[in-house]
């Protein structure tokens, strides 16, 4: 037994040596580098303050993306894709090819152009999650965990999510743990590494 033993130790050498830990992907959450002037994030990256727009760290890369907002103070403020082309200083955002984004009166912009709208009694109030869906074709809204039925769509390229604040809102992103089940085939934003 003692010699079976030393062979499994001789076969498969020392256990620590030549092994390559396995490197952490990163968070997704806000990229304080891609952000407006007047914006603070806190809460880890995941809470939005201030006056202006912030993009994600992490690119929608992956087919059927899902994440959520929770409304933590009203005031201004838009939800949803944009491209790092954006101006993260100009809101509301949706003015231009760079943004898709649900706004707090429940329009939903992209090239100053509004694409949809939500029905009137389901604006987002304090306290309410707003779920997003993203295939690179088509936006969807989620109001607690409910089908908003309200797509859009429009924008090219590599998008990001994106949120925008004003006038005293506080929002707090969510990439992960979600409040609410994604839709079918959605899930939470990959970084391209962990895609393949």
């Amino acid at each position: 037994m003692a010699s079976l033993f030393s062979c499994c130790l001789g076969c498969c050498g020392d256990v620590g040596s030549g092994h390559v830990p396995l490197k952490e992907m990163p968070a997704v959450q806000l990229d304080t580098h891609h952000m407006g002037t007047d914006v603070v994030i806190v809460k880890s990256g995941r809470r939005i303050c201030g006056t202006g727009g912030c993009i994600a760290n992490a690119p929608l890369h992956q087919n059927k993306s899902y994440f959520e907002f929770k409304i933590q103070s009203t005031g201004v403020w838009g939800i949803g894709v944009a491209t790092q082309k954006a101006n993260l200083n100009q809101i509301p955002m949706g003015r231009d090819i760079h943004s898709l984004v649900l706004r707090h009166d429940g329009s939903v912009y992209h090239n100053n152009e509004e694409k949809n709208r939500l029905p009137a009694n389901s604006l987002p109030q304090e306290g309410d999650i707003v779920g997003i869906t993203y295939d690179h074709v088509e936006l969807n809204l989620y109001l607690n965990g409910k089908n908003m039925h309200c797509p859009a769509s429009g924008i090219r390229g590599t998008v990001f999510p994106v949120v925008y604040v004003d006038d005293s809102a506080i929002l707090d992103c969510q990439f992960s743990d979600f409040y609410h089940t994604p839709p079918q085939g959605f899930e939470k934003i990959l970084f391209e590494q962990q895609i393949f």
